[in-house]
């Protein structure tokens, strides 16, 4: 472990079986040091970033059927909803008056309709001048499927539509066991590598996830690291990494555990180490809370993530903490630091 902590010190990059190290046997204070120690390098000054946006769910649709999932309906399921372009016009322009800056697009792998439909749909949320960052892996990966298309024509075409920016979305852990167990009708670790090395070659900038606490071992996650990780030396396209723990609650996983803040802080810690070529890590208030979303800020987690003016997916498994900006600055301030608005790329606002 000394071996370890003094790479760290020094600004080494960690294996993955060092990285593994640090999870199984680390203890939690001193990781977290550590962490501390690797954002303040990273961003000497003490500022905590955040984005004003807004989370909007096109539909609730989808064929995938991820066993982890609250949110979803099946095709046949009456009670599931697309949303009109008049709502998408109200909720745009309910968040621009908020002060939001961008559209967090994403939504179930619907089984009808055309990547057309999609490419209308961007257009006329652009007519509202604001920045789009939507359409996850799995969604992109959905609309090659259904149109015939590659995966670069697809985002080209998306692109050509107004769509500016890919959220990390669909990524759970990056490991085909896990996928094929929990969401065998998604795209596989490859292919939802492809797709943002794709963006990113086509000069888009994405984020990267790791949703953890479900069925995965520690191996797993160093190997989703150590993925976003290698994706990063060739293309440097990741804006930000945002784990987050799985909410079982209402999903077929609901027996499971919920994640402690422990592990999360320890997950988040060791995130913030391994990933040395990734300038921002995000804190999950969403998932954690207020409180251990403060705490996360001296284990290595530099920005606060979303105002999140709207959020369906992890209020479907029962979790609904709600943070207004005012609120998000004064629990940034509380802790020591200021907080300062940005946009996707992390321009300050």
């Amino acid at each position: 472990m000394n071996t370890i902590i003094s790479k760290v010190e020094a600004g080494e990059r960690i294996s993955p079986e060092e990285g593994l190290r640090l999870l199984q046997d680390g203890d939690l204070y001193q990781v977290g040091m550590l962490a501390d120690m690797v954002r303040k390098k990273l961003h000497p000054d003490p500022v905590v970033t955040y984005v004003n946006d807004r989370n909007i769910n096109y539909t609730d649709i989808c064929i995938s059927a991820c066993k982890f999932c609250a949110f979803y309906k099946a095709p046949e399921d009456e009670r599931g909803t697309v949303l009109s372009f008049d709502e998408l016009s109200e909720k745009i322009k309910e968040t621009k008056a908020l002060g939001g800056t961008q559209i967090l697009l994403q939504g179930g792998l619907h089984p009808d309709k055309p990547l057309e439909y999609y490419e209308d749909m961007l257009r006329f949320m652009k007519g509202h001048d604001i920045h789009i960052h939507g359409f996850s892996p799995p969604e992109v990966c959905h609309f090659a499927t259904l149109s015939g298309l590659s995966v670069p024509e697809v985002l080209t075409r998306l692109r050509g539509a107004g769509l500016d920016s890919i959220p990390g979305g669909g990524a759970e852990i990056l490991n085909d066991r896990v996928r094929r167990e929990s969401a065998p009708r998604k795209c596989s670790a490859d292919e939802w590598i492809g797709v943002m090395e794709e963006a990113h070659n086509q000069g888009m900038r994405t984020t990267a996830t790791m949703m953890f606490g479900h069925i995965e071992t520690l191996e797993e996650r160093i190997e989703h690291l150590q993925r976003v990780r290698d994706l990063q030396d060739r293309t440097g396209g990741f804006t930000a990494f945002i784990p987050w723990p799985f909410q079982p609650d209402n999903t077929v996983y609901a027996h499971l555990p919920k994640t402690t803040a422990f592990s999360y802080l320890k997950m988040l810690a060791v995130s913030r180490i391994f990933l040395d070529n990734v300038d921002n890590v995000q804190a999950s208030w969403v998932t954690q809370g207020p409180k251990i979303a403060q705490i996360s800020l001296f284990f290595g987690a530099n920005d606060f993530g979303s105002t999140m003016i709207e959020e369906n997916v992890v209020a479907a498994a029962g979790v609904s903490f709600r943070l207004s900006e005012e609120e998000i600055r004064k629990i940034v301030e509380g802790a020591g630091f200021t907080p300062r608005q940005r946009t996707m790329d992390y321009t300050l606002v």
